[in-house]
């Protein structure tokens, strides 16, 4: 699947749209554009578009997979939404929210998708590509990172190019991601409890306003992705909380620390949650041998790109 020529780079208008979604419905790999990265899109209901996409990004079958929805309607049809659920999507869909609810009996979203678990991971995306595509498309969509296992992940079409290239057979071109840094994951529990078990865009205090305090993740149980402990790696050492670079090493600066590439100069973390893959990307093909960050404050949106950073120097 996907063959061996270069993929087809589709623009994120009504023709390329329509020609990503004729793909995937032959159940081909196509890879989309979200607020939040790209993702490497199959249909959610056939085994055999899901087993390609594991095999495209030489990934664990134990991590389970974010499925993309059109609606809400849509998201009702594969999980139960008790009070709680309605209310987060509410307050935050369409956007950079996963939620983790138990499936229903019926669902169409095939056991390779939720890692054979009793639960599944569900998004609705908030880019205008995305969405049109869901919606002419009318199905489920799985949708991990659009990159080879344990990288970094994409924020344009070129890095979706540079990691998978002819292991996809379309990308659609979106542009680079506003938010670049993935979802939040969130795990609703039958015994009234949740779980935060990702960090992203929206932050812990948002949730815990609606939901109250989280009960903490006891055991290591691999429930949604990016909760392995080594993820997002630039392929190369990584050296946290530097004030200046060594000899061999590739700075990545925020606020007063400049770098070779800097999160932001002013200390802004949406700009620099937005950057921050961009970063590791050049620091992967920098000729340096080692990658040295700048501290970043573990608060707000800081707490999920430092949540990466921890895991990509790991």
């Amino acid at each position: 699947m996907g063959g061996k020529q270069a993929p087809e780079w589709l623009a994120a208008d009504a023709g390329g749209i329509a020609r990503a979604a004729s793909l995937l419905r032959a159940g081909e790999l196509v890879a989309v554009p979200t607020e939040t990265v790209y993702g490497l899109a199959a249909r959610a209901d056939r085994e055999a578009a899901v087993a390609a996409i594991y095999r495209a990004k030489g990934r664990p079958d134990f991590n389970p997979l974010i499925v993309h929805v059109a609606s809400l309607e849509m998201a009702r049809r594969l999980a139960t939404f008790d009070e709680r659920a309605e209310a987060l999507a509410a307050r935050f869909w369409p956007g950079p929210l996963t939620l983790v609810l138990p499936s229903v009996a019926e669902s169409p979203v095939v056991p390779a998708v939720t890692a054979g678990l009793a639960t599944v991971a569900l998004r609705m995306p908030d880019h205008p590509a995305m969405r049109q595509l869901l919606q002419e498309l009318d199905v489920p969509l799985a949708a991990p990172s659009a990159n080879r296992s344990g990288a970094v992940s994409p924020t344009t079409p070129q890095h979706v190019a540079d990691s998978l290239g002819s292991a996809v057979s379309a990308i659609l071109d979106g542009g680079a991601c506003p938010r670049g840094l993935e979802s939040t994951i969130v795990a609703l529990r039958d015994d009234g409890a949740w779980q935060l078990l990702r960090h992203g865009p929206v932050t812990a205090a948002e949730l815990v306003a609606l939901l109250g305090p989280p009960k903490p993740l006891a055991d290591a149980r691999i429930e949604a992705p990016g909760q392995l402990a080594q993820h997002y790696s630039p392929g190369k050492p990584v050296r946290l909380g530097a004030e200046r670079a060594e000899i061999d090493e590739f700075l990545i600066g925020f606020g007063p620390i400049e770098g070779d590439c800097t999160l932001s100069e002013t200390g802004d973390l949406a700009l620099a949650a937005a950057r921050l893959y961009a970063c590791l990307h050049q620091a992967a093909v920098s000729e340096r041998a080692r990658v040295a960050v700048a501290p970043v404050p573990d608060e707000g949106i800081g707490v999920a790109i430092n949540d990466r950073l921890r895991r990509a120097a790991a």
